[in-house]
């Protein structure tokens, strides 16, 4: 006769917990058994009754700790604060509690006993173990970024920097820093110690605040290259069956595209790309679209994409493995990443190759530097031919790279009595954000003000204590500070109308405007810009020109500063830009929308045509930490505006002492001859 084990009950392993009859490791085995299992309300119970009946235990904390994870997946953060609260009160040194707890104080809300329950711990761990320093390490990074998104600017970059001090090797903390610094015009912007180095900082600067730091589109892409690896690394695909390509060119059948980002919502990208996704042609291609941003309630933007596609999905739940697979299983044939290296993104659900082709396009300005982002879709004014050695994947072109909503609602009836502005003053604007003005452009525009008496510099407001620090730079620089106004934030509607009150756009550098160009535009108001080299100093400069006055493109800053001077003195002279402007308006390039549609939808027939020939690109990543190398160096010691010559041949000289001590493999940028 065979016996027959019967499984205990959960009344019977409570009856056990209660008579202190299981052990820890027992109490972990079964409660993580049925979590794991899907019974997680039974593996809380087991565990509130195992730390209710054996308080006795040494390790009791433990369990606590266990119990606040299993509260925390069944949603009740109350529960899980408490639990929490019992653990650091049993063992006061245990670091992943004190974590935690801050954490469930962040989600509840509580931001200040977030912050408050962190710095405890930080205290405790002053003299610290290498396992305390990483538990501290983390706490302080932790009360950073809370007070970062608490706009808590200066509080946050000094707490920061105590994290960077304790670990410069670590970049989280640093990449924070230096953003923080850009947020509040804190000129220079990479600052050493004793214990950091500025090539420490420069390391653990992000992709994004490097283009508004340096205008070097070398060093850029090996810094995504670089970013991209410690990101991403080599996730596991081995049980991700590549996705192959569909013969679908000549046989009718809709090519499936699909876009993934945290924007596609009333932001600037969502503004973009709205009226794109409406006019896609359904014939043609089949719309995706994978929402991977916060939830948002009653949003316009997303009331119309959603009524434009074929398929609404939000993936901001799933972990990157299973959105891949959800985008595989949907049988996409080309996936666009729209997000970039910006806040959000989900770069490493591309890595599984959930399509046969994946493209860079719209959300990022730059070179993904990646082995899977096969293509990026950009201009003839951003990327021209010979700036091809600064992306790693191919460069495919529309009309311009800055797709806008003709539909946008702009206000009407705003004065300049209404925004504060006196009616006969000259007024210079600038809506770009605070992390786009550096030493040099501002000190540009200081010389502007002081060659044009009476003349006003409109800027969009930033922290109380940043509008300061500006208002105290210029009187440094012999300016009134009544002649800085600062424009609060508005409803877009209202923002829209109140741009086209100024009478000049001043673009930034290296870090042009991008979708404020656009706005500017659409309301009518010139914009001055100064392109670079790389994407993000380029791409004002493409939407001027799809505009139509391109003569407000100027060669280089002494031409900007004279320019500037020169409309204020030669007003009719503007007066005519901004008529040519405006008689431009719906027949410019920039606001042809239909032919955007179409030629995106040709580039992705192009593709999916090279997909079916074997021809889909592999990006070329060679000795790009050579490249990094040099442009670390580089950027130390260049100059913020250097010509394009001059750029090529100090990276040449400098592979050339490279390669005389260790050898270097050819390839297709500046190595050994590439085009120049």
């Amino acid at each position: 006769m065979t016996e027959t084990t019967i499984a205990p009950t959960l009344a019977d392993i409570i009856e056990l917990a209660r008579a202190q009859k299981m052990t820890l490791a027992d109490l972990f085995r079964v409660a993580e058994g049925r979590s794991a299992a899907g019974h997680k309300a039974e593996a809380a119970e087991i565990y509130k009754a195992w730390i209710a009946f054996n308080d006795g235990n040494p390790f009791v904390h433990l369990a606590c700790f266990n119990y606040s994870v299993i509260l925390r997946q069944l949603g009740d953060v109350t529960g899980a604060i408490n639990a929490l609260k019992s653990c650091v009160t049993l063992d006061g040194r245990f670091g992943p509690g004190h974590i935690n707890l801050g954490r469930a104080y962040e989600d509840a809300g509580l931001a200040v006993q977030a912050i408050q329950q962190w710095r405890q711990f930080i205290e405790q761990t002053a003299d610290s173990t290498a396992e305390r320093v990483a538990y501290r390490l983390m706490a302080l990074q932790h009360v950073g970024r809370v007070m970062e998104n608490a706009n808590l600017l200066e509080d946050a970059e000094q707490t920061l920097w105590q994290a960077i001090e304790l670990r410069p090797d670590k970049t989280e903390a640093g990449q924070h820093w230096t953003a923080l610094r850009q947020r509040q015009c804190k000129w220079p912007i990479i600052v050493s110690s004793d214990h950091v180095t500025k090539r420490q900082l420069l390391d653990a600067m992000s992709p994004l605040a490097l283009g508004c730091y340096s205008d070097d589109p070398m060093f850029q892409l090996a810094k995504a290259y670089r970013y991209n690896k410690s990101l991403v690394g080599r996730p596991d695909i081995s049980a991700f069956p590549r996705k192959t390509v569909k013969q679908k060119s000549g046989t009718g059948q809709r090519l499936r595209v699909g876009y993934v980002s945290s924007d596609l919502r009333d932001h600037a990208v969502g503004f973009a790309l709205r009226e794109v996704l409406e006019l896609h042609d359904k014939s043609s291609v089949e719309i995706y679209a994978y929402y991977c941003g916060d939830p948002v309630q009653g949003d316009a933007t997303q009331t119309r994409m959603k009524a434009a596609v074929a398929c609404w999905r939000e993936i901001a739940a799933l972990t990157d493995e299973e959105a891949a697979r959800l985008i595989a299983d949907d049988d996409i044939d080309i996936l666009i990443d729209v997000n970039g290296y910006t806040k959000h993104a989900r770069t490493r659900i591309f890595a599984y190759r959930p399509a046969p082709v994946i493209v860079n396009f719209c959300g990022y300005p730059g070179s993904m530097g990646s082995p899977f982002h096969q293509y990026m879709i950009a201009d003839p004014f951003i990327i021209r031919p010979q700036d091809e050695i600064y992306y790693s994947e191919k460069v495919l072109r529309i009309a311009c790279n800055q797709p806008l909503d003709r539909k946008r609602e702009i206000a009407s009836g705003v004065s300049r009595a209404d925004v504060g502005l006196p009616q006969d003053a000259f007024v210079y604007a600038c809506f770009n954000g605070m992390q786009k003005i550096t030493a040099e452009v501002f000190a540009r525009w200081m010389t502007i003000l002081n060659a044009t008496p009476g003349s006003l510099l409109w800027l969009l407001s930033g922290e109380d204590e940043v509008n300061r620090r500006l208002l105290a730079e210029a009187e440094k620089a012999g300016i009134d500070p009544a002649r800085i106004v600062f424009a609060p934030k508005a409803p877009n509607p209202k923002h829209l109308a109140r741009i086209g009150l100024a009478d000049l756009f001043l673009d930034t550098f290296p870090y042009g405007a991008h979708s404020t160009a656009a706005d500017a535009i659409t309301s009518g108001l010139p914009i001055l810009t100064m392109p670079g080299k790389s994407f993000a100093a380029r791409f004002c400069g493409s939407i001027v020109s799809a505009a139509g006055i391109a003569e407000m493109v100027c060669a280089t800053p002494e031409a900007y500063v004279a320019r500037a001077i020169g409309y204020f003195a030669d007003r009719a002279a503007l007066a005519r830009v901004r008529a040519s402007l405006q008689q431009q308006r719906d027949t410019s390039v920039l606001r042809d929308i239909p032919a955007l549609a179409r030629r995106l939808e040709a580039l992705f027939w192009q593709m999916q045509a090279e997909a079916e020939r074997g021809e889909t690109p592999v990006p070329d990543l060679r000795n790009l930490d050579v490249y990094y190398e040099i442009g670390a160096e580089l950027t130390q010691h260049g100059d913020a505006f250097e010509d394009e010559g001059r750029h090529a041949e100090r990276y040449r000289q400098a592979l050339i002492e490279w390669d005389a001590f260790s050898h270097l493999p050819n390839d297709t940028r500046l190595w050994p001859g590439a085009p120049g």
